[in-house]
């Protein structure tokens, strides 16, 4: 990479970062105004949990420090889902500032082509896609708990137990519990009914307490009652020790937590794939989620392509009206890709009908790409 890669690419990590910054404060600064009083009353009872009591800048100091807490996984992750529309902005930023500066021009002077100039802006693009892989996969699991977190638990390092109300599993049956501690996978009141394939109650599973350990629910006081005498079997309660169960502790905090599941790496979701009783729902649903992460990334490259030619051009444009006519092409591309990765296309396997988006943005790209006049 000579001096003039060097200095293009520079600039556009610049603008990169300046934009993140911007959008990352504007958020946090809407939220924090909206629910400030929040931050200091679970700033509050955490002091009081302590045995302190919190007074005057002391309090409001907990309470930003709560905001922080709160707000750096939840950057993360919209890291991932912000960098498609940062990477045309900042890109869009970067060639207007050479066409004001003159030095697109003199680059066109020398004999330099624009697609030697866009060559920087794409390699950029590709590296900060990588990042956005590597964050998805590597950290965003692993701070997945943290993520799911609500204002009133800002402090807390981990999910709070919540009840689990008739969640079904693989094999039919209905959970129900009066609660679930996500930290040790311990659920407490337990009720599981087992259904024929009418959906008809025909036993009932009760434990004081049930925990997952190596891939079965261990009970405490576990007792399981037929509830109809054609079905068979003994109709005092008997004991049972354990059953297994493709509802794990996993799954019973993703279907509580609508974005935990979003943010399992590939190879959490192959292993949930790989249970032989996962139900066809869910492993679609997953199945869409891993594949549609890749489509996502190569979708967001071809709309970086597809936009960079209503900037660079010889001519020197209102970089105003250029963004007018960009908006509309670059919102639409990432959007309509979003949304058409996550909708199943009946006749197409998943596998498939996730990579739709790319096979219409492609043609668009080279189009694009090869109509830049140099």
């Amino acid at each position: 990479m000579n001096t003039l890669d060097r200095a293009v690419a520079r600039q556009f990590l610049i603008n990169i970062l300046l934009l993140l910054v911007i959008l990352f404060s504007f958020v946090v600064v809407v939220d924090v105004s909206l629910n400030l009083q929040r931050f200091v009353n679970q700033a509050e009872r955490l002091a009081a949990q302590r045995g302190e009591t919190l007074e005057g800048a002391r309090r409001f100091l907990s309470a930003a420090l709560l905001v922080v807490d709160l707000w750096w996984p939840r950057l993360l992750q919209l890291f991932n889902y912000l960098i498609g529309f940062v990477l045309v902005g900042a890109m869009g930023f970067t060639v207007s500032q050479m066409v004001r500066n003159r030095e697109l021009v003199a680059m066109m002077a020398s004999g330099v082509s624009l697609y030697r100039v866009a060559r920087p802006l794409l390699l950029v693009g590709v590296g900060v896609l990588g990042v956005q892989v590597l964050n998805q996969e590597l950290v965003m699991p692993q701070i997945a708990p943290l993520v799911a977190r609500s204002n009133t638990q800002a402090g807390d390092r981990t999910l709070a137990e919540f009840p689990v109300q008739l969640a079904p599993d693989g094999s039919g049956r209905l959970w129900q519990a009066a609660s679930f501690d996500p930290v040790a996978g311990r659920l407490s009141d337990v009720n599981i009914w087992e259904r024929d394939n009418a959906g008809r109650a025909q036993r009932r599973i009760s434990a004081t307490h049930a925990t997952f350990i190596d891939g079965r629910w261990v009970f405490e006081g576990g007792r399981v009652r037929n509830l109809r005498i054609e079905a068979g079997g003994p109709r005092d309660a008997q004991s049972v020790a354990s059953i297994t169960s493709d509802l794990d502790p996993t799954a019973l905090v993703a279907q509580r937590y609508r974005t935990y599941a979003t943010n399992l790496s590939w190879r959490q979701i192959r292993e949930v794939l790989a249970s032989p009783k996962v139900k066809p729902e869910l492993a679609e649903q997953l199945t869409r989620v891993g594949w549609g992460r890749l489509s996502q990334i190569i979708c967001t490259f071809l709309t970086l392509v597809v936009s960079i030619p209503f900037f660079l051009t010889r001519e020197p444009l209102n970089p105003v009206i250029q963004s007018l006519k960009c908006a509309p092409v670059a919102v639409g591309s990432l959007l309509g890709a979003t949304l058409a990765i996550m909708q199943p296309i009946p006749g197409l396997p998943v596998e498939l009908a996730a990579f739709i988006p790319v096979l219409t943005l492609l043609p668009v790209a080279i189009a694009m790409g090869t109509s830049i006049k140099t």
